[in-house]
């Protein structure tokens, strides 16, 4: 790279570019427009909640990651955002104590330190905490389920990143009960990738033989959606009581394997449609904000939450909700 020296001038123009910016703040883009990203993220959800509700006010909300958006600040002491907090029922947290750098292994220090603040405050407001750590070793699942007992958390541990194995152990804290509400359920399974079984009938067979208390899974065994029959099945615990099941769906990235998606996007991409994310292929961010995503996942009688609802799923899990940081950091 050339180098060369900057004038005095240059440098105090240099000073004022970048005080400005920080005046900006990191939540608005320049690209964009004054777009405030986490506000956007927020409205999103409150408006899928929103939907979900005219059709069932019992319906479950359960966003993944991004816990930040619970607060107004740039810290967990700062003023939290009721109208986002009234729209969700959980929080999911990924890697809060293993897997956060590597699977079976320890989570940095820092950053479940700063994650518990935030989601002791979820706690502390009545909503339900899920956390999935990606461990194997015994010590270590134990451990996590001892330390998310500990924090009155809900506990999974994943032996696979893919999210396509049921643990041969039991749940923890199995139990026989009907568990109907989110404060019912002592333990969760996260099940989102069916490559593992051969057929759909084999993978309801399989969750019907666990007595987890609630359930996360896709909409779709390969392109084939499971039926309203077919989750009230699985609603049903092996030992006979009721469980929940939520249905998984991803709003801050668009994934070229699911109905909505469009062959003439690749040459034609519409407005919302931005990169391809290099860490899993086929999997494209989106400008959340765009009315046209929102509409593709709630704003429509095809919309992908109504195929849910359809479904008889019991609630929803959101994922990419930290789609914020991606274009913070653009």
């Amino acid at each position: 790279m050339m180098s060369f020296q900057p004038s005095h001038k240059t440098n105090i123009v240099c000073l004022v570019a970048i005080f400005a910016m920080m005046a900006t703040g990191c939540k608005k883009n320049n690209d964009f427009g004054d777009v405030d990203f986490r506000q956007q993220m927020r409205d999103f959800v409150v408006r899928i909640s929103d939907k979900a509700h005219v059709l069932d006010s019992d319906f479950i909300v359960i966003p993944q990651n991004g816990v930040q958006l619970i607060s107004l600040g740039d810290d967990a002491d700062a003023g939290l955002s009721d109208s986002y907090l009234a729209a969700i029922d959980g929080q999911g947290q990924e890697d809060l104590y293993y897997g956060y750098d590597y699977d079976d292994h320890p989570s940095p220090t820092s950053s479940t330190n700063e994650l518990l603040a935030y989601l002791r405050q979820l706690r502390g407001a009545g909503k339900c905490v899920l956390v999935t750590d990606y461990c194997t070793k015994p010590g270590y699942v134990s451990d996590a389920h001892n330390r998310c007992d500990n924090e009155e958390f809900l506990s999974f541990a994943a032996p696979s990143r893919d999210l396509d194995v049921i643990p041969t152990d039991a749940p923890p804290h199995e139990n026989a009960n009907d568990i109907t509400s989110l404060k019912g359920a002592q333990n969760f399974l996260y099940l989102i990738n069916p490559e593992q079984f051969s057929s759909k009938s084999e993978f309801i067979e399989s969750v019907c033989a666990t007595n987890y208390d609630l359930i996360i899974m896709d909409l779709f065994f390969n392109d084939n959606a499971f039926t309203a029959a077919e989750v009230e099945r699985m609603q049903r615990k092996a030992n006979g009581g009721r469980r929940l099941l939520i249905c998984y769906m991803s709003i801050g990235e668009a994934e070229d394997y699911r109905y909505y998606w469009q062959s003439s996007w690749s040459h034609h991409a519409p407005d919302w449609l931005d990169k391809e994310n290099p860490s899993w292929k086929g999997n494209y961010k989106v400008r959340y904000w765009y009315s046209d995503w929102q509409d593709i996942i709630c704003g429509s009688e095809d919309s992908y939450l109504n195929k849910i609802m359809k479904a008889h799923f019991d609630g929803v899990y959101l994922d990419i909700i930290d789609a914020f940081e991606y274009y913070e950091k653009d």
